[in-house]
């Protein structure tokens, strides 16, 4: 029996009823690839030297979260892996006979975080020693298993194996496989960033798997990566939020864009930095700054990979990327591909969703690592 899918939570449930409704949702299971498509190519273009690591560790609402939060880690995927045919969904995956595992793809910046870090987060996120499933979600698509992308990364996967074992953390043997990475296919939109459109759905599956209690009982205080913490995700948010104005909170947290034309920065031209006005998290340089002639500020990419994230929404007529803090998930605007080069990008930006820092103002600020952009 396939626990998953008998405590699919009510709330997942009555959304997928929605995007069944009717012709007009652009949000259904259907489209959730090519969606995922856009969003991918776009991660692509403005991520620079990075590189990808595949995970499998039972279900991947639970893989995805641990990893999302590292600084260094420009998006995670969920999707489906390892199997034999050319068009998995959820629906087929979970019958347990297309070989696919539910997976994880982490994109990453090399130079921020290594790949032997990533390993370290999958092993406190998964039982090694359970060749059928998962926790509570059972068979061949809740397997643990580390997909590698080249020598380097099946070494390091093979050495952190070992290590662990060395450790006798756990009383069976290790036996999740190490196998080579094969097609990755994104899932359904309903599937990614569960864990933050869904909090309360999300927690409950962790705890009536068994994952949380087994792994806070196997790691303890050690389940957390130490060094990796952003100091914006640390934030007291409640407290932010309470210090903005009405269009501000409008715009951050209700997802309203404000007015064209009728914004503090869409014609700004002086240079410096915009970081987000919840976290103080760095978004955008002037530096990619461009007038679209929109009335909305315009940039060709973020300042830092990682630092947006990206949030398929469906419309009556069309298919819109949002653009969201990645600490303080606050609305900042949409993405299109209609924009000059480099990468042909347009991040269309609501001014309330920012605060400007001047080149002049960034050491002091806090910001100095960006005074030599100037």
């Amino acid at each position: 029996m396939r626990v998953k899918r008998y405590v699919l939570p009510v709330g997942l449930m009555a959304m997928a009823a929605i995007a069944a409704f009717g012709p007009f949702h652009n949000r259904d299971t259907a489209d959730a690839k090519g969606v995922s498509d856009k969003v991918n190519h776009i991660v692509e273009t403005v991520a620079g030297d990075t590189k990808t690591a595949v995970f499998a560790g039972g279900c991947f609402w639970s893989e995805e979260a641990p990893f999302e939060k590292l600084d260094g880690v420009v998006s995670v995927i969920t999707g489906y892996t390892g199997g034999h045919t050319n068009d998995p969904t959820y629906e087929k995956v979970s019958t347990g006979t297309t070989g696919h595992l539910e997976a994880i793809q982490v994109r990453y910046d090399p130079k921020r975080i290594s790949y032997n870090q990533l390993l370290q987060v999958f092993w406190r996120n998964t039982d090694p020693t359970d060749a059928e499933g998962q926790f509570a979600d059972r068979g061949n698509e809740y397997r643990s298993v580390i997909f590698y992308n080249g020598e380097e990364q099946q070494t390091a996967a093979k050495a952190s194996k070992s290590e662990l074992s060395a450790q006798v953390k756990f009383e069976q043997p290790l036996v999740t496989k190490i196998l080579p990475a094969s097609a990755f296919y994104p899932a359904e939109d309903v599937h990614q960033d569960f864990y933050r459109t869904h909090p309360a759905d999300y927690k409950y599956n962790d705890v009536a798997s068994g994952r949380e209690a087994f792994l806070k009982r196997v790691w303890g205080d050690d389940q957390e990566v130490k060094g990796m913490e952003s100091p914006f995700s640390r934030m007291n948010k409640d407290e932010r939020l309470k210090s903005l104005t009405k269009l501000q909170f409008a715009v951050t947290q209700q997802d309203q864009d404000e007015p064209p034309f009728q914004n503090a920065y869409w014609n700004n031209t002086e240079e410096g930095i915009y970081v987000d006005i919840v976290s103080g998290e760095p978004l955008f340089s002037s530096k990619d700054q461009f007038d679209a002639g929109t009335g909305w500020a315009s940039f060709t990419r973020p300042l830092e990979p990682d630092s947006v994230d990206y949030r398929e929404v469906g419309g009556f007529y069309s298919d819109e990327i949002q653009v969201r803090s990645h600490y303080a998930d606050s609305f900042l605007g949409h993405v299109f591909e209609d924009g000059p080069a480099p990468t042909g990008l347009r991040y269309c930006t609501n001014s309330a969703s920012l605060r400007f820092i001047p080149k002049d103002e960034l050491a002091k600020s806090g910001y100095e690592k960006y005074v030599k952009l100037f």
